[in-house]
């Protein structure tokens, strides 16, 4: 997972440009652009939009609002030169994608406010694809981007559409309601996810994508930078658990796993989420570990309080239990520093829940 989206956004790019250009004689005003109500030309200019619009929110750190400030190309401009500045915007994304550090987040309104560098990248590569397809429609010129591409995307910011291996771009059309799949209801809404970042003190719980699992699962870094003896064989094996959630459409991202990561050197130190969604009466199983190396420093602790006050603020969730093993007693003084109480033990593990009624957390026991 070397690249985190420079090179994609601007493939991308090169393939919209390399469809357009030739096309650049034609009127573009005067049609519209397959299903949207814009015409042709507007929605090329839509492209070159988000493309600075996303450049400008990594480069100017914004964390609460987008950076005020639009495109307007020169009166006059033709059709070649719209395609002229989608190549300059897109290039401008890619460098800023290459040059933003890892940990930084940048103001993304949708699902949680924020995204980084490699989300970005994804989104405008997402913006290129599915606008390029809809100016093809509109002026009848066959479009097929590149599989890896649609892929790419689908692993990164669709992580709650089950994948069609065999049918990536398809899969992208009827994600953003612009196709239809066998099987499948039509969309007539939708929105692509960004992870989902908790803050603790010390660390933040870094929402995992199911292309950030498959690298973990098949012995990578996950794009993270890991301390010494990391990732722990738990945490590969919760990335597994993703990875199938994932490829049968029943993967939530927000209740599925997190990487650990230090403040203070951006390196992972462990994983920590959840085994599920929430069940009908609102209970929610966690799990966790830590690399050794980042073992007795209060991380899980400190983590585990974090994750239990994001879920139990939420009306969907009534109560979070853990399932330890008997003889881990590390495991145990983790879980109950972090406010969850014993209720019950078998000869192989002792479970351990925590309740919440209302947004400040109220502790309760309860008999198995």
């Amino acid at each position: 997972m070397a690249d985190m989206g420079g090179d994609r956004v601007e493939e991308a790019v090169a393939d919209c440009a390399a469809l357009l250009r030739p096309a650049a004689g034609r009127d573009w005003d005067g049609v519209r652009a397959g299903r949207l109500e814009w015409s042709c030309r507007r929605t090329a200019e839509h492209i070159a939009s988000d493309l600075i619009a996303y450049a400008g929110q990594l480069a100017g750190r914004a964390t609460t609002a987008y950076v005020p400030f639009e495109i307007a190309l020169d009166e006059g401009t033709g059709n070649a030169g719209v395609v002229d500045v989608i190549e300059a915007t897109g290039g401008l994304l890619a460098a800023a994608v290459r040059t933003t550090p890892r940990e930084v987040r940048a103001f993304h309104p949708y699902p949680f406010r924020s995204a980084n560098r490699e989300g970005f990248a994804a989104m405008g590569v997402a913006e290129v694809l599915l606008h390029t397809h809809d100016i093809a429609e509109g002026l009848g010129l066959p479009y097929r981007p590149p599989a890896g591409l649609c892929t790419w995307v689908l692993t990164r910011i669709f992580p709650h559409v089950r994948p069609e291996p065999d049918a990536p771009w398809s899969t992208l059309l009827w994600a953003t309601g612009r196709g239809e799949l066998p099987g499948r209801a039509p969309l007539t809404e939708w929105r692509w996810s960004n992870n989902l970042v908790i803050d603790a003190e010390r660390l933040t719980l870094q929402g995992v994508t199911p292309a950030a699992a498959a690298d973990l699962r098949a012995g990578g870094a996950g794009g993270f930078e890991w301390i010494e003896g990391g990732p722990f064989e738990g945490t590969r094996d919760a990335a597994g658990m993703i990875v199938s959630a994932y490829e049968e459409g029943v993967h939530r991202p927000e209740w599925g796993m997190f990487v650990l990561v230090r403040r203070a050197d951006g390196l992972a130190v462990g994983g920590m989420g959840f085994h599920g969604v929430p069940d009908e009466e609102g209970r929610a199983e966690v799990g966790y570990d830590l690399a050794e190396s980042a073992r007795g420093h209060g991380y899980a602790t400190e983590a585990l309080r974090a994750l239990s006050e994001w879920a139990l603020a939420r009306d969907d969730v009534k109560l979070l239990f853990a399932a330890i093993d008997r003889d881990n007693a590390p495991s145990q003084r983790v879980i109950a520093r972090a406010g969850f109480t014993r209720v019950s033990a078998d000869q192989e593990r002792a479970a351990y829940e925590l309740h919440g009624m209302e947004r400040s957390l109220r502790l309760y026991a309860r008999e198995s």
